[in-house]
């Protein structure tokens, strides 16, 4: 490459950076109330985002002022002065650094976008694969690797085909957007270079030519929250109209950006959550603290799993399901997605301080007298669970002759053990963290003693994404201390896959 267009591509790469972080410190400091949604935006996006930024205004939303780089370069501004609301990357890689620098919390998907060749309409010079970029005839334009998403997925590429090293060489300028490449095509100062499907797609003087390999380094575009934005919930309520299937998502459609599967518009969504009431205790705070960021209404249903389960048989369909043990989620699993196991928790034997009557085992639980209580079968997890556990233990006769109280959930249970009407109770080990002042546990080292808490999405929501996050806010380390606090361990690994036929 021609020193001259090293030190341009440099001193051009320079006062862009130099202009947005400028632009950045400038921006109002915390605290003071802002109208507007700062959205730093790749380069390669900015036909579908500034329509919908502009029916997003028309709707009655605040203005939307957009700023256009190469998503490297924009990435790097970010780390220096970490100000704004949105970030919108045309490779997704981009985000999840950025989410590891903790310089984005969500993270939005949006569309996709593949590799290709691009050229001046009707293909002059007859290129038909990447092999053709090293002719003498051909002067190749590239995208910067350190600024650009299409400079690194042009990298990769190329070296996947070990050509990397001679087409760069053979380069006569790199470039820090994607829409720089297509603007020196359509001028002819390039007669070849690696852009995106879509953008090609938004110059009628291009076309493009398609590589083998190309759907292989298809990167997808996706929105990210900045955790410096003063305005969060505002700028997610604009992050899901841009992804929205009904609003945002048919602009990029339109415009030639293959979109994922999004939810659908609503200014405040409300779903509804199913879960095991065991749960509560462990995903109550996590939820409101979701429902405040988010400008959402989650509807919670706590109650016995079998309860649950025999809604949703009945045509009733929660957006997600967080239930008691995986159980009660595989008697429903066609009609979710796939689950991930999120915690578990003991059974355990609750008695009064002291232990009065000398319990240990399951197998006392037979001694004439007693007086037990224990969860409904039909109705819960938990009932089901130790139903399962006396039969295996070859008691379930003798213990349930002494059974006084079934209920649908274990809190019911502790409740009557703490108003001395029994004498000892079967519950989780997660439903104990608050009464241990008055009653004591009593652990059992049986096979089959704990219930495994699996959560997923319902395949029939609206709000697949929005679900998807509240999963997100579930798994953070501050919402992973509460489920330990009250008596989960914590476990956070794939669970089952729904079976292929869909009522």
């Amino acid at each position: 490459m021609r020193s001259s267009a090293r030190f341009f591509i440099v001193s051009l790469g320079a006062a862009a950076a130099l202009g947005v972080a400028l632009y950045l410190l400038q921006r109002p400091k915390p605290g003071v109330a802002v109208d507007q949604l700062v959205v730093y935006c790749a380069a390669g996006l900015k036909p579908p985002v500034e329509e919908v930024a502009r029916a997003y205004e028309q709707a009655g939303g605040p203005r939307v002022e957009l700023q256009y780089g190469g998503s490297g370069a924009l990435l790097s501004n970010l780390r220096v002065a970490a100000r704004g609301d949105l970030f919108i990357a045309a490779d997704e890689s981009y985000l999840e650094i950025a989410r590891s620098n903790h310089l984005v919390a969500e993270v939005i998907p949006l569309a996709r976008m593949t590799p290709v060749i691009g050229v001046r309409q009707g293909n002059p010079k007859h290129i038909q694969s990447l092999k053709d970029l090293l002719r003498d005839d051909v002067k190749v334009a590239l995208a910067n690797p350190e600024a650009a998403a299409i400079g690194r997925t042009t990298r990769a590429l190329l070296q996947s085909a070990g050509l990397w090293d001679p087409v760069s060489a053979h380069v006569v300028v790199l470039k820090p957007t994607v829409n720089d490449l297509a603007n020196d095509l359509k001028l002819g100062t390039a007669d070849a270079s690696i852009l995106w499907d879509a953008v090609v797609n938004q110059y009628p003087e291009l076309e493009a030519v398609s590589v083998p390999a190309g759907p292989a380094h298809a990167q997808q575009v996706a929105v990210g929250v900045l955790t410096a934005s003063e305005q969060p919930t505002a700028a997610l309520r604009f992050a899901r109209y841009l992804g929205a299937r009904d609003r945002g998502l048919k602009v990029f459609e339109k415009d030639g950006y293959p979109p994922v599967v999004g939810d659908v518009w609503a200014e405040i969504p409300k779903v509804v959550l199913y879960s095991g009431g065991v749960n509560r205790i462990a995903i109550d705070e996590t939820v409101n603290r979701f429902e405040a960021r988010e400008g959402v209404q989650v509807t919670r249903v706590y109650n016995g799993c079998g309860i649950l389960v025999a809604q949703i048989k009945s045509g009733q369909r929660p957006d997600a399901y967080l239930a008691c043990d995986v159980t009660f989620l595989d008697q429903v699993n066609n009609l979710f997605g796939p689950s991930t196991e999120l915690s578990e928790t003991d059974i355990v034997l609750l008695v009064p301080k002291g232990n009065p009557k000398g319990l240990h085992t399951l197998s006392d639980l037979t001694a004439p007298g007693l007086k037990l209580g224990v969860a409904n079968a039909q109705q819960s997890t938990l009932g089901d669970l130790t139903a399962r556990l006396l039969r295996a233990q070859g008691i379930y006769d003798g213990v349930m002759a002494n059974v006084r109280v079934q209920t649908p959930t274990a809190d019911l249970l502790v409740n009557d053990l703490r108003t001395g009407s029994l004498d000892a109770v079967v519950v989780y080990e997660a439903n104990t963290s608050q009464v241990r002042d008055s009653l004591e546990v009593i652990h059992l080292d049986l096979p089959g003693a704990k219930a495994i808490q699996p959560y997923a999405v319902g395949q029939s929501s609206e709000y697949p994404r929005l679900m998807e996050r509240l999963l997100s806010a579930i798994r953070t380390p501050e919402s992973q201390q509460r489920y330990g606090d009250v008596g989960f361990r914590w476990l956070d690994r794939p669970g089952t896959v729904p079976t292929p036929n869909t009522p």
